[in-house]
């Protein structure tokens, strides 16, 4: 029986034996697998932060849910009172953005399209089964972001 680890790169499971990771293809470095949560919930909207702050607990989440080796965040940040999305969420997508584009991290999904009926939630769902869990499947949800790390 062969020994499964996570591909540092995209955070799935793959065998020990030098063989390529089947999500991502790489063959870099791998880490034993069973350290840490498989997702983790952080609430930015808490205490009704400013912008500023919000975006700062974002950056030490990601932070802290890297060193707890967790693979998926679950970002709550609303929708915001205007009708037209609020500015926490804007501005927090924005910077996932930015850090995607800059590899700090692997990926990153709207709500809205965490659904089986999406191509991109179908590609997470199979990456990720435990998401399958969640109660924000196929609801359509534009006040949180899934962040795989």
């Amino acid at each position: 029986m062969t020994a499964m680890s996570i591909c540092e790169v995209c955070g799935n499971e793959r065998q020990d034996e030098g063989i390529s990771c089947p999500f991502c293809g790489t063959t870099g470095e791998i880490s034993p697998v069973g350290n840490g949560p498989q997702y983790k919930t952080v609430n930015l909207e808490k205490g009704m932060p400013l912008v500023a702050q919000a975006l700062s607990r974002l950056d030490q989440e990601i932070s802290f849910a890297r060193m707890e080796r967790c693979r998926v965040l679950v970002l709550i940040h609303g929708y915001g009172s205007s009708g037209r999305g609020g500015v926490i969420r804007n501005e927090a997508r924005s910077l996932l953005r930015y850090m995607k584009d800059q590899g700090k991290l692997n990926d990153f999904l709207p709500g809205e399209e965490f659904s089986t009926r999406t191509g991109s939630g179908r590609q997470l769902l199979r990456r990720f089964p435990f998401l399958k869990q969640l109660h924000d499947l196929n609801r359509r949800n534009q006040g949180i972001t899934l962040v795989v790390l």
